[in-house]
């Protein structure tokens, strides 16, 4: 696959795990200084890594979660929290993986990744259908 099938493809995944919205702001406030990393992060995480057939997109969900969370990138937990979201994963499991990898990557880091996600589960519990 060439670069401008990577970067297709890469598009198509990234809309599709981070919703249109995240992406079209991330495109329109590209200029001359974040072009290249634009292009980069699209065909090389979402046109390679992202769309690999090895693990579904759940699983790259998890994966990610425990990455950003133990690596303190809080700013970008939230935003994976929402993709897991839109990837299948439920609040309960999402907040499962909080849970485990707070003790791996410690208590600190638990309690800033459930302080990102929190406002995010909360609206999703709150819009989930009631099983009644």
């Amino acid at each position: 696959m060439d670069d401008a099938a990577r970067h297709e493809q890469g598009m198509a995944v990234r809309r599709a795990v981070l919703g249109d919205e995240h992406v079209d702001r991330a495109v329109a406030r590209t200029d001359d200084t974040t072009r290249d990393f634009q292009d980069f992060i699209t065909r090389v995480a979402w046109g390679d890594i992202w769309s690999r057939p090895g693990l579904d997109r759940r699983t790259r969900s998890l994966v990610t979660l425990a990455a950003l969370m133990a690596l303190n990138h809080h700013d970008e937990l939230a935003m994976h929290v929402r993709a897991a979201l839109r990837n299948g994963l439920s609040p309960e499991e999402i907040s499962e993986v909080l849970l485990h990898v707070s003790v791996y990557a410690g208590v600190p880091a638990g309690n800033r990744a459930f302080a990102a996600a929190q406002p995010i589960l909360a609206e999703a519990r709150a819009h989930a259908p009631r099983a009644d």
